[in-house]
């Protein structure tokens, strides 16, 4: 007996799901197709069934990624304008929070998968270039300013140090604690007094 439609979307939902926690945990060269599919809960058949290679599951997982980090994105800003609060500065207060910083799982994907896109299939490049264009967009909308060339600009900068400060953050944070605690609190203190002035 066949595996129904609604079945076969939730199986590759999961794999996806899958795919992507260990990938931001872990990278992706370092995660193989037998580690993905145990993870799932699936054969190595069954992958093929959803997927005909690694490099279509990857392309997938980025495309939910990306869609995850811009829901992410436009709930923060909707509820920073809800809450009459300037929405970049809580971005990058939320962006360089130590709570961040340990979500690697759940946090944003361009920083998670910064270390690995350039190694991907051309897909899951477009698919992170794309991500990456549209929160720069989203964020040159919400800095002050009148002159869209400068908004973008600013944004490209502000967006830049923070996922630098976050890498960095990260890349320490197990070695020394205590370094990466100040690459997140400096770094946040000197991009809020930018955007302050």
């Amino acid at each position: 007996m066949g595996v129904s439609k609604k079945q076969a979307i939730e199986n590759k939902g999961a794999i996806v799901a899958a795919a992507e926690k260990l990938f931001r945990e872990r990278g992706v060269a370092a995660v193989g197709l037998a580690e993905l599919t145990k993870a799932a809960g699936f054969t190595q058949g069954g992958f093929y069934n959803h997927f005909k290679s690694k490099d279509a599951l990857v392309a997938a997982v980025m495309e939910r990624a990306m869609e995850g980090g811009a829901d992410l994105l436009t709930g923060g800003l909707e509820a920073s304008k809800e809450e009459a609060v300037d929405p970049i500065k809580r971005h990058v207060e939320w962006y360089l929070s130590p709570d961040h910083m340990a979500d690697v799982e759940a946090g944003c994907p361009l920083t998670a998968f910064a270390g690995d896109v350039r190694r991907l299939g051309q897909e899951a490049r477009q698919s992170y270039a794309r991500g990456l264009a549209w929160n720069v967009d989203q964020l040159a909308n919400v800095i002050e300013g009148e002159n869209p060339q400068e908004k973008r600009k600013k944004a490209i900068a502000v967006f830049s140090q923070m996922v630098g400060a976050l890498m960095l953050s990260r890349a320490v944070a197990e070695a020394d604690p205590a370094l990466a605690d100040e690459i997140l609190r400096d770094g946040r203190q000197q991009l809020l007094q930018v955007l302050g002035d």
